[in-house]
């Protein structure tokens, strides 16, 4: 599939550009915010060829694309209007301040992780290349360091033009702000410690290059009074007055009250993460290094990156990226170990691909593609990771520039503790290779008979054997056999690709038949027809085509149990022609294998 057709097919599947308020894009990952994430068919986005998986976190509608994510961007931006107007309007009362704030933060960072990427590997390269010779003082020297040091020194712009683009301030306008803030002669008066003044008003001097949180602070007070300035001013000397009223009165507020209030905050911010890293930096390892794939896959990893970025503003070195970034190898070392054990073909090309990708620094298709669709795999990845946390917490390893953790940044980690990342590297990827090859990963749960049928389970719960069902009709085996769930939250799925044959107004029961002809029946509850629809909300209609994940009823799983019903759900096989065999696993989550069917 072309990129200008997956292109298509993403916007069409979202729900069309008018449901999309905005659009970014990561390392690997298309990040939509969108007015109604429900409309959206992630199953089928799921399918395209070309999308790894789709995670809803932070308040973002997140496709994970890998590393042809820039050519999908491209081909959306060309095909569509996404991003190329104001943002569509939002209702942030109705958004948590957990999902605003890291929408917040990762729609600033995200743009230029590029160019701090860039910056990062040329540091690296620097380092090797001077070990082995290359003069610090020769021309060849200064350019590329000049490449890579720009990034970071005139970081405050770059931060300048993706925070009016947040903010809704004016770009150009942004870029000035933060280029006051760097202006030379300022900057050599903080280093000689000349004391400037504005009209009498002493002004508090810091240096301001590779700073974060000041020009984010400048340029929302920007957008405020740019607003202001638009809405009062007169048309016919607005163009002329709203730039010059904006910038007489950002650019001193910033030094004088706006840029010292930040620095402050950001100082406190780096001292307080000293001081907890100073207690325990094996502790704090530990934990960083086991859950940061978590936070992750659901997006709040945002919290945490910008005090990586003001360490390196600060001491010039991020200790953050030192205990967590051999976790991308331990990701790396669970897809290899699945590699190892998997006897299908195609599980075998895809584990090994991801791993590698993983290796340099793309841990997406194997998070998505490989361990967390096996479980054990990832499990195991985090444990890795937290012991190659604690080795180089221990250590007091550090990264000396920004960027994602791969093979080919392990230069920028060089200095204090640079042989026990090294170490950590090595135990992250072998120890979570090692538990996922023995531990992890059974070959007899491989999807890849054809002559079989697997059905997923449509049901977070417990599951119970159908001989347990308190009512004849099910455990008797009369209208089938199957198992039954004990629900544990009020969300019914399609187990398999289908179509509807049979949706109750009352939505206690489900009919479908699968594309070879199985006839299953899912039945929420017991008696529950009683309730007349009631706490029910049916998603579907008969002749309806689904796919596998598709929501097929909505129900209040506890005003249920309150009316006294009991909330056993019977899966059945109605028509079961075959041999089937069933799920011996105690507890299932939406997704995981359930019944097997030989056709």
């Amino acid at each position: 599939m072309s990129y200008q057709d997956l292109a298509k097919q993403i916007i069409q599947n979202i729900g069309g550009e008018d449901n999309v308020i905005s659009l970014v894009h990561c390392a690997t990952r298309l990040r939509f915010k969108l007015k109604d994430t429900s409309i959206a068919n992630t199953a089928a986005i799921e399918k395209l060829d070309g999308v790894v998986s789709v995670v809803q976190s932070g308040g973002q509608y997140q496709v994970v694309i890998g590393n042809t994510v820039s050519d999908v961007f491209k081909a959306i931006s060309e095909i569509s209007s996404i991003n190329q107007n104001e943002p569509n309007p939002v209702d942030k009362k109705k958004e948590k301040f957990l999902d605003r704030a890291i929408d917040l933060v990762s729609s600033i960072f995200t743009p230029i992780l590029p160019a701090l990427i860039g910056g990062g590997m040329i540091k690296g390269l620097l380092m090797i290349a001077v070990n082995f010779g290359l003069n610090a003082e020769s021309g060849a020297y200064m350019i590329l360091n000049a490449a890579a040091d720009s990034v970071f020194y005139f970081l405050p712009i770059l931060l300048a033009y993706t925070s009016a683009k947040k903010f809704g301030a004016n770009l150009y306008l942004a870029a000035v702000v933060g280029g006051a803030l760097l202006y030379p002669s300022l900057i050599q008066a903080f280093t000689d410690g000349t004391s400037v003044d504005f009209f009498g008003i002493p002004v508090i001097l810091a240096r301001y290059t590779s700073s974060v949180l000041p020009i984010i602070f400048a340029v929302y007070f920007l957008s405020k009074v740019e607003k202001l300035c638009n809405k009062y001013i007169h048309p016919v000397v607005k163009n002329v007055l709203t730039p010059l009223l904006c910038l007489i009165i950002v650019v001193p507020s910033t030094y004088l009250l706006i840029g010292p209030v930040a620095t402050y905050l950001s100082n406190a911010i780096g001292s307080g993460y000293e001081f907890m890293y100073s207690l325990s930096p094996i502790v704090c390892g530990v934990i960083l290094g086991a859950v940061w794939q978590v936070l992750v896959v659901f997006g709040l990893h945002w919290g945490i990156v910008p005090i990586g970025y003001n360490n390196l503003a600060l001491y010039g070195r991020n200790t953050i990226n030192g205990m967590v970034g051999p976790s991308n190898f331990a990701q790396a070392g669970s897809a290899f170990g699945v590699f190892l054990r998997a006897k299908d073909v195609k599980i075998k090309q895809l584990a090994l691909s991801a791993s590698v990708t993983a290796i340099f620094s793309i841990t997406e298709p194997a998070i998505y593609g490989i361990n967390l669709k096996y479980k054990k795999p990832f499990y195991f990845a985090l444990v890795a990771g937290g012991i190659a946390g604690g080795i180089t917490g221990a250590a007091g390893s550090a990264a000396l520039a920004a960027g994602p953790v791969g093979i080919l940044s392990i230069p920028v980690f060089m200095g204090q503790g640079f042989g026990a990342f090294i170490l950590a590297i090595i135990v992250a990827f072998f120890s979570a290779a090692i538990m996922t090859f023995f531990f992890g990963y059974n070959p007899k749960n491989e999807e890849t008979n054809e002559n079989e049928e697997i059905l997923v389970s449509p049901l977070n719960g417990e599951v119970i054997d159908l001989e347990a069902v308190p009512d004849k009709v099910f455990s008797t085996g009369e209208l089938g056999k199957g198992l039954a769930i004990i629900p544990s939250d009020g969300k019914l799925v399609a187990p398999v690709d289908g179509e509807i044959m049979v949706a109750f107004s009352t939505g206690h029961a489900i009919g479908m038949q699968t594309n070879n002809g199985t006839e299953i029946l899912m039945h929420i509850g017991l008696e529950t027809v009683e309730l007349n629809g009631k706490y029910f909300d049916v998603k579907v209609k008969v002749g309806q085509k689904v796919s596998k994940g598709d929501t097929l009823v909505l129900f209040d799983r506890e005003k249920i149990l309150d009316e006294k019903y009991n909330i056993v759900t019977p899966i059945l096989i109605t028509n079961p022609k075959q041999e089937i065999s069933l799920s011996s696993q105690a507890k299932v989550l939406i997704g995981d294998k359930l019944i097997t069917i030989k056709k």
